[in-house]
């Protein structure tokens, strides 16, 4: 084998491959589809929501909640006009750096998110976690750890809730 050949999936890597291939599909569908057919939402409007319920003064600066949501500050941008236009956030300019934009959940926001969130809750528990026990959870928690510094080596993406 040279270092150009391919390092192919030996049966047991293209079993766990295609488990996990299957998981990255069928949860978010199903979870995006349970919040709009309950709540109107996306997942990742939900998770938008979500992230500035979590903020101090449910706040943040636009470039911080596109850190907090692992998303490009463009993705942020479009889904909090979106967010805006349904009432549940108001942007305004930072009071200390005039370019800076904060988005701020609204008390229709904060509402919606609380009202969304025991649905989107057992959703998430129904497709992942109910079938585990607490060592597995555990162990998906490590597997999942593992996972991210594969791919994010510099510890850049976000997944604590946003801190001010």
């Amino acid at each position: 084998m040279t270092d150009s050949d391919p390092r192919w999936l030996d049966d047991r890597e293209q079993h766990a491959w295609r488990k996990f291939a299957a998981l990255m599909t069928v949860v978010p569908a199903q979870l995006d589809a349970q919040l709009q057919r309950d709540a109107g939402l996306t997942m990742f409007g939900y998770w938008v929501l979500s992230m500035l319920s979590e903020a101090p003064g449910h706040e943040l600066r636009m470039s911080h909640l596109a850190h907090q949501s692992n998303a490009s500050p463009s993705r942020v941008s479009h889904v909090v006009a979106r967010l805006e236009k349904q009432g549940f956030v108001r942007r305004r300019r930072a009071e200390d750096d005039a370019r800076g934009n904060i988005a701020e959940l609204t008390e229709a926001g904060l509402a919606k998110v609380v009202a969304s969130a025991p649905g989107h809750v057992e959703q998430v528990r129904k497709l992942l976690l109910d079938g585990l026990d607490t060592g597995q959870i555990d162990a998906l928690d490590a597997l999942c750890a593992a996972m991210l510094a594969q791919v994010d080596p510099e510890g850049t993406l976000s997944v604590t809730p946003p801190q001010s």
